[in-house]
């Protein structure tokens, strides 16, 4: 499908910030801090930088004929011909092909909770961007993976204003292993999905570590006048980089080696198990050698034995040891010696 360009959206944003007759001949600073809050939410130039919105302006003059001009008075932008605006540039297949794609996309989550505020809207978008009888045209050839209906989503917009307002947060949470719901107070960092589950990355003052709580297993939480407390040196990327999935803690990652058969070595190939995944060695008799960085978690060890026998750990000899662990026992719930 084609792949939907940020830059069409940044191109209108553009046009319509110079067009905005309030606030005429918009700053390049000005432009990128629109653009970026936009699209992301943050002005800080994390996500968009100034050359971008160079080549921005460059693209709409060459693609669009956009009559841009910079006023060295005013120190801004402004067109040359006040009456232009690229809203009246038709677009072209393959972005109304993409803007199609994407609509469909978000489509497929209108009924889910945290999405359901905005089902007029999808609607309403669905209803302009459908032709005729086009309308489910594209299910004939694509079929999404249908969202989970995981409880908890509800709660992604209070704990997504906890984190940007910086307050703590309340809540009853039952976990697997106990079966009793308790409650916490935590400082909450940001939100994770893994496998269409949501979980949130929180700091625990009292235990003064770094806590994980699934969505799904919450109840009643509440945002606390308290401000949150935030260790100094957490960094996101960090924290997760050596971690597959949703666990991780502090500790050395591994290196693990191991070998992989003709077909799961395509497989491997085409979805690597993480982004450390390297290949060692390929043999003549398709066999490849893979190396990876990572800590020894439990949804390394699923994936792993999701393979059975077309993987093999070479090492390190504690993954090893866990492997066969898992597989006795899974000989014993089959009556197998």
């Amino acid at each position: 499908m084609p792949h939907i360009k940020n830059a069409l959206l940044r191109f209108r944003i553009i046009d319509k910030m110079i067009r905005n007759k309030y606030k005429s001949f918009p700053s390049k600073q000005e432009l990128r801090e629109a653009c970026e809050e936009s699209l992301y939410g943050s002005i800080d130039g994390a996500h968009i930088c100034n050359s971008t919105i160079e080549k921005d302006l460059f693209n709409m003059k060459m693609e669009h004929d956009a009559p841009i001009k910079y006023s060295k008075k005013e120190r801004g932008y402004y067109y040359e011909n006040p009456n232009y605006s690229i809203n009246d540039i038709p677009l072209t297949e393959d972005e109304l092909s993409s803007i199609k794609y994407a609509v469909d996309t978000l489509h497929q989550f209108k009924e889910t909770p945290f999405f359901k505020e905005f089902g007029n809207a999808i609607d309403k978008i669905v209803d302009r961007v459908s032709v005729g009888d086009e309308t489910n045209e594209m299910a004939r050839y694509i079929q999404f993976e249908a969202a989970a209906s995981v409880g908890g989503n509800e709660f992604l917009p209070t704990l997504l204003e906890a984190i940007q307002k910086k307050n703590k947060v309340w809540f009853i949470y039952t976990s697997f292993l106990k079966g009793a719901g308790k409650p916490r107070k935590v400082s909450p960092l940001f939100l994770k999905e893994y496998q269409k589950r949501w979980y949130l990355i929180s700091y625990d003052s009292n235990r003064k570590d770094i806590r994980t709580y699934a969505l799904d297993r919450m109840e009643e939480p509440k945002i606390l006048d308290e401000h949150q407390d935030v260790p100094k040196d957490f960094n996101p990327e960090e924290y997760f980089k050596n971690a597959m999935g949703i666990t991780s803690y502090k500790g050395d990652a591994h290196f693990i080696k191991l070998r992989a058969d003709e077909v799961a070595s395509k497989y491997l190939k085409s979805q690597p198990i993480h982004r450390s995944q390297k290949i060692i060695e390929e043999t003549d008799k398709g066999e490849t050698f893979f190396s990876l960085k990572l800590l020894l978690s439990e949804e390394l060890i699923r994936t792993l034995l999701s393979y059975g026998g077309e993987i093999e750990i070479i090492e390190p000899q504690k993954l090893k040891e866990l492997i066969v662990h898992r597989i006795k026992s899974m000989q014993k719930v089959y009556g197998l010696r």
